[in-house]
């Protein structure tokens, strides 16, 4: 059952709406390579959506060489004519007819394939998808999991060069999303073909990518694996969005004190490295110092910021505790249980070789 797989490439992609006046892509450029899956990730808005209908050919990109399929350029093509698989949100299944009936649809259009050919990979999609015991189920007889099963299987029976997803799980409760979005990476992996994976939820993104591209404004601000999204942020706002809880921010002042270098907030201090010479150097000591909760430390004295606690969160695996400290907030995130208490003083160390830079600007300063 594999598809004729190939690589996608948007290229300079611009989009606008309302005769110019609205721009909801500007220059997107994308690298999906052969087998990969891409999440496209941002908020509301951000224009990821868009690129998707530009890819389907649902929209028409401004630009007449932006959308490219292997070696060709499907810009001006019809969506019938690309090869590509779209599962909506919704989905979208005909509610008069059985499952059975909605995965063969797209066949039975083509009008190209024999009806013992049209029911085995019926068939065979549908025990892959481990929903072959419901074919003859109406759509109203489906829980929201096993209609998004369905969904996905009138797409993968029609053996296309790529899938586009758009926030196929945003309606799917807490504990399914889980098990669909495992479910969906294993299909990925099994079929061995292209996928755009389009969502808001950075966990989604996270669990899923092989790659992930943050958009904001309708630009991409940063494409990599789900570490370097992570641990090398490229902006403040790839920063901020990426990580629940999430990045704690400082605006401080890089100072040189002797032979040394420090970071001076309006609240602490912290000693720095020689490489914070190259810090001052790039932005004139002014910079966003960000240390994500995980990589800061609690204990009751040496720290680098005295606190107090204000809240503390039991999730399970993980426990999230608010400091207060000088009228600011502080989250850490700490594994398992931990032992202090709303009111407890603390002091908190900061894990520096992990922190982030920024400049006011808010791109990401290496040190």
């Amino acid at each position: 059952m594999n598809a004729a797989n190939a690589g996608i490439r948007v290229n300079h992609l611009q989009k606008t709406f309302q005769q110019g006046r609205v721009r909801a892509c500007r220059d997107v450029n994308l690298a999906i390579a052969p087998g990969e899956l891409l999440v496209l990730l941002g908020p509301s808005g951000c224009g990821k959506t868009t690129t998707l209908r530009c890819i389907a050919g649902l929209e028409r990109p401004d630009n007449d060489d932006a959308i490219w399929v292997g070696e060709q350029n499907i810009t001006g093509m019809q969506p019938k004519d690309r090869n590509l698989a779209f599962v909506f949100q919704d989905t979208a299944l005909f509610p008069h007819l059985n499952a059975r009936k909605n995965i063969s649809f797209g066949l039975n259009m083509r009008k190209t394939f024999p009806a013992a050919e049209i029911r085995r990979k019926v068939e065979a999609t549908a025990k892959m998808l481990r929903v072959d015991h419901l074919l003859e189920r109406k759509p109203s007889q489906l829980s929201g999991g096993q209609a998004q099963r369905i969904s996905l299987g009138r797409a993968i029976v029609m053996e296309p060069a790529a899938f586009l997803l758009d926030e196929p799980l945003a309606s799917l409760d807490a504990a399914l999303r889980v098990e669909m979005r495992a479910e969906i990476k294993q299909i990925q992996r099994k079929l061995n073909t292209t996928m755009i994976f389009v969502t808001h939820d950075q966990e989604e993104a996270l669990s899923l990518g092989d790659q992930i591209a943050v958009m904001n404004e309708g630009v991409v601000l940063q494409v990599g694996s789900p570490a370097s999204i992570y641990l090398k942020p490229a902006n403040l706002f790839v920063a901020r969005f990426i990580g629940s809880p999430p990045v704690n921010q400082f605006e401080c002042e890089l100072v040189q004190d002797g032979g040394g270098y420090g970071l001076r907030c309006a609240w602490f201090e912290v000693s720095l490295g020689a490489e914070a010479a190259t810090l001052i150097d790039a932005v004139g000591g002014k910079v966003t110092l960000g240390v994500r909760p995980e990589f800061i430390s609690i204990g009751s004295e040496g720290g680098d910021i005295e606190g107090r606690v204000t809240l503390v969160e039991m999730l399970g695996s993980r426990s999230v505790i608010l400091i207060e400290a000088q009228g600011r907030e502080i989250r850490v995130s700490t594994q398992g249980g931990t032992t202090v208490k709303e009111g407890d003083p603390v002091q908190l160390t900061l894990t520096m070789d992990r922190a982030f830079f920024f400049a006011p600007d808010g791109r990401a300063l290496v040190g």
